[in-house]
């Protein structure tokens, strides 16, 4: 599924318009930018929780001539299902 599929899906679910499902969607993902990017965590009880981590530095190789390279320390994303979500695929 794209965005565009999960937007026409919103609207028809909640039986508003696309451009209104739209915006929906815009915002919700808004708020897990602005979120995550103060290092702050989102929970959705049932659905799963947005988190930044820290990965640390390591040494990786490069595939093409096997040389050793430094990837450096970095935060991510990321997400862990909930309970009701996690259940729905077993």
């Amino acid at each position: 599924m794209n965005k565009t599929e999960l937007v026409n899906q919103i609207a028809e679910s909640a039986d508003i318009n696309t451009k209104q499902a739209g915006d929906a969607l815009q915002a919700f993902m808004g708020a897990v930018t602005d979120t995550v990017r103060k290092g702050d965590k989102l929970t959705l009880i049932g659905f799963g929780t947005f988190s930044v981590t820290e990965r640390k530095a390591r040494d990786g190789r490069n595939p093409q001539t096997g040389e050793t390279i430094k990837i450096p320390a970095k935060k991510v994303v990321k997400f862990k299902a909930g309970s009701k979500l996690a259940d729905t695929v077993n």
